[in-house]
């Protein structure tokens, strides 16, 4: 009898939690995540109150006059920037040292120096009001059009960093693997 009675308990939690991963899937599946209420539609436009930053440190104020097109660039740098940094903290709590690289230093540096100095520029000058307003409507767009290529140059900058993160992380493991294998015998 209690042979049965454990049979029926074995039975009804597999069933459970096969039914549970189940619907986890079906929901995955779907692309909506269970108990959150608030639907993100990622085509809408963006506005400043709905943007949030992980890493980056930007002035608010000087992301308005933004294309919407620059602002969905910043916020993919930010996540970006945010896996690197959480890759980086993972080094650390490891407990073992990076070298920065002449690459990184850099990429810091126009992320946390010249990026704001740039979208400050930017602010002012699409805060200046002139008599001719197609002149000014030209230098805005002039300006827009000089900050593409420095957003583009930081977002390859970041893609090439995680790229090769990635790389020394798969070698990482191809050697650990060799390793392994050339001791079974």
């Amino acid at each position: 009898m209690s042979i049965l009675i454990g049979i029926g308990v074995v039975t009804m939690v597999t069933t459970v939690y096969l039914g549970r991963k189940g619907w986890q899937a079906l929901h995955k599946a779907v692309g909506i995540t269970p108990g959150v209420l608030t639907y993100q539609d990622y085509n809408a436009p963006l506005t400043l109150s709905t943007v949030s930053w992980q890493q980056l440190n930007l002035n608010i104020k000087h992301l308005k006059h933004l294309p919407e097109q620059q602002l969905r660039q910043l916020q993919r740098i930010d996540k970006k920037v945010h896996s690197y940094q959480t890759y980086q903290k993972e080094l650390e709590a490891q407990h073992k040292k990076s070298v920065v690289t002449e690459q990184q230093f850099i990429l810091h540096k126009m992320l946390h120096t010249r990026l704001p100095e740039m979208l400050a520029s930017y602010h002012q000058l699409a805060n200046i009001h002139t008599s001719a307003q197609h002149v000014s409507n030209e230098k805005k767009a002039e300006a827009s059009e000089l900050l593409q290529p420095i957003l583009d140059n930081i977002e390859q900058r970041l893609d090439c960093l995680l790229e090769q993160i990635e790389t020394q992380q798969l070698q990482a493991l191809r050697v650990m693997n060799h390793y392994i294998d050339s001791h079974d015998d």
